[in-house]
C-alpha cells in the first residue's frame, strides 16, 4: 500500500493528488481552510478577489489531468476569450489589430474554477482531505523525507508517514525552513518586485452588453521613468464584469470610490473608465499587494527522496502576466508524467523539479525582463544593463503591433502554448528586422475594431482621440 501527502489544498494541492491518484493508493491532502459548498472565497487564496485568466496552455493541461474540466467552465458561465479577437488591448507599443488566431484565455472568478476543479477531482475514492488541518514540519532526514507533522484543532501534534510529500502551499510555503531543518542545503531564490499592487472591484454588467462582450487590456509601460499603470476588464459569470486597476511601486491603485475611478481614467486609456460608469458596482473595492516575483530553485537542492514542490512554492511570478492557475496544471502534469515513466523510484523528485523548471523559465526571464525596467524595483538578481534586451522588446511590441503574423506569435507566448524561442519562423525574423511599417492605430480605429463597446458607449466620447500614450 502507498501513501502520499499533499500539503495545501488549493488548486495547485488537488491537481497533484489527481495526479498522483493514478499511481498511488491512498494520497492525503492537508487543508488549513474548510471548502466551501458553493463557488466562494477560501482565505489561503490569493488574491481571490482580482481578476484571473486561465491561458489557453493551461486549460489543455488541465483537461489532460481532469478530462472535460474547461466544457464544464463553459456550462457554468465562463468565457472564451481568443486574444485576437475578444480582446482589444493597448500594449506598450501601441493599440493591437484584431486577429483570427486560436490563442485564448478563460476568464471567470477563482472561486468558481476552483469549485469545478474540486468537483472534478476530490470524489476520486483514493484521494482524502484533512480540512482545517495545519501541516507543523517534514519528518525525516535530509536523505528522505517519510512524512508530515501536523494539528487539528486542538488535538495534539500528530503524524502521518507516506512514500512522497508535495509541498503545494504556494508562496508562502514553510518547506525551504523545514528542509534545512532536516539538514538539507540552504534553498537558493530570486525575487523581483516592481512593487505591483491591484485593487479590484466586481460589477453587474448592463443589460444592454451582449453576452460575448469583449475584455479589455491596458497593459503598464515600462522604462518610462515612471510608475507603470494599468487596467483588466473582463467579463464574469453570471452577467458579471471584473475591472483590475494595476500600479507599480509609487503608483499604486487606490481602493477608494473617487481613486478607483480616477485612476481607471488615468492609465493609458480611459475606456475602462467608460465601461465602469455603465455597470452596477457590487461590494467594495479589494486591494491586493506583495505581488513579487518569486522562484525558488529546487532543481538546484539534493532533494531528500520522497519529497517535491509544485505551483507557486516553486516559482511566483507577478498577477500581471496571468501565469499561476496555469503553472500548476504543468506542475501537475510534469508529476503525473513522470510517475507514469518512472513510478515512486528514487529520483522522482529531481526529474519532476527539472521539468517543471523548464517549463517556468521562459516565463519567468519575460517577466522579470519587464518588470525590471519600473521605478523603485527591488531585487537580488544580478541584470545587467538590459539595453539591447529592451530595444528588441520595443520593437517586437511595436511591429506586433501591425504585423499579424508577429502578432499571433506574442498570442501563442503569452497564453503558454508556445515558448518564444520556438515560435520565430525566417519570415517572422524579417518582419522584425524590418520593424513597423504602418502607423499605428488610432484611439477611435483601435474602438472601431469592437462595436458591442461602441454600441455600449452609444459613441465613442470626442475626446478620447486626444488622450496621449
Amino acid at each position: 500500500m502507498t501513501r502520499a501527502i499533499v500539503i495545501g489544498g488549493g488548486l495547485s494541492g488537488v491537481l497533484a493528488a489527481t495526479a498522483l491518484s493514478h499511481h498511488v493508493d491512498e494520497i492525503t491532502v492537508i487543508e488549513s481552510d474548510r471548502y466551501p459548498d458553493q463557488p466562494a472565497p477560501r482565505r489561503g487564496m490569493p488574491q481571490g478577489r482580482q481578476n484571473h485568466m486561465l491561458t489557453a496552455g493551461g486549460a489543455h493541461a488541465l483537461d489532460q489531468l481532469l478530462p472535460g474540466t474547461t466544457d464544464l467552465l463553459f456550462a457554468a458561465g465562463a468565457h472564451k476569450l481568443a486574444m485576437g479577437r475578444n480582446i482589444l488591448t493597448l500594449s506598450s507599443e501601441g493599440w493591437f489589430r484584431r486577429v483570427d488566431d486560436d490563442a485564448f484565455f478563460i476568464a471567470c472568478s477563482r472561486n468558481l474554477l476552483d469549485h469545478v476543479v474540486r468537483q472534478q477531482a476530490l470524489t476520486n475514492p483514493a484521494i482524502t482531505v484533512l480540512q482545517e488541518t495545519k501541516a507543523t514540519g517534514l519528518v525525516g532526514t535530509a536523505s528522505r523525507v517519510t512524512g508530515v507533522r501536523y494539528e487539528k484543532g486542538t488535538e495534539p501534534e500528530q503524524t502521518l508517514t507516506a512514500d512522497l510529500v508535495v509541498d503545494a502551499t504556494g508562496s508562502r510555503s514553510k518547506t525551504p525552513q523545514w528542509l534545512t531543518d532536516l539538514g538539507v542545503a540552504e534553498l537558493y531564490e530570486e525575487f523581483l518586485d516592481a512593487g505591483l499592487a491591484y485593487a479590484g472591484r466586481l460589477y453587474e454588467a448592463p443589460a444592454d452588453a451582449a453576452a460575448d462582450f469583449p475584455g479589455v487590456l491596458i497593459q503598464t509601460v515600462p522604462n518610462t521613468g515612471r510608475p507603470g499603470a494599468g487596467a483588466a476588464f473582463m467579463p464574469q459569470e453570471n452577467g458579471r464584469w471584473i475591472v483590475s486597476l494595476i500600479g507599480t511601486a509609487g503608483g499604486q491603485p487606490p481602493t477608494g470610490e473617487d481613486g478607483f475611478m480616477e485612476f481607471a481614467r488615468s492609465v493609458g486609456h480611459p475606456i475602462v473608465a467608460d465601461l465602469m460608469a455603465r455597470a452596477t458596482p457590487i461590494g467594495e473595492i479589494k486591494g491586493s499587494r506583495g505581488l513579487a516575483n518569486r522562484r525558488r530553485y529546487f532543481e538546484r537542492l539534493t532533494l531528500p527522496e520522497g519529497f517535491l514542490a509544485l505551483g507557486d512554492a516553486v516559482t511566483v511570478l507577478s498577477p500581471n502576466y496571468a501565469s499561476g492557475m496555469s503553472m500548476a496544471a504543468f506542475g501537475a502534469l510534469a508529476l503525473r508524467n513522470q510517475l507514469k515513466s518512472h513510478g515512486l523510484e528514487p529520483g522522482l523528485g529531481k526529474k519532476v523539479q527539472q521539468d517543471i523548471a523548464n517549463k517556468v523559465a521562459g516565463p519567468w526571464k519575460s517577466a522579470t525582463s519587464t518588470d525590471r525596467w519600473f521605478p523603485g524595483v527591488r531585487t537580488n538578481i544580478k541584470l545587467g544593463k538590459g539595453t539591447t534586451e529592451q530595444k528588441i522588446a520595443v520593437r517586437w511590441s511595436r511591429t506586433a503591433a501591425e504585423h499579424p503574423g508577429l502578432l499571433k506569435a506574442t498570442y501563442q507566448v503569452a497564453t503558454l502554448q508556445t515558448p518564444q524561442n520556438k515560435v520565430m519562423t525566417l519570415p517572422l525574423v524579417g518582419a522584425l528586422l524590418k520593424g513597423p511599417q504602418l502607423a499605428p492605430l488610432t484611439p477611435a480605429e483601435a474602438l472601431a475594431q469592437f462595436p458591442q463597446i461602441g454600441k455600449l458607449l452609444d459613441a465613442v466620447p470626442a475626446d478620447l482621440s486626444k488622450v496621449e500614450h
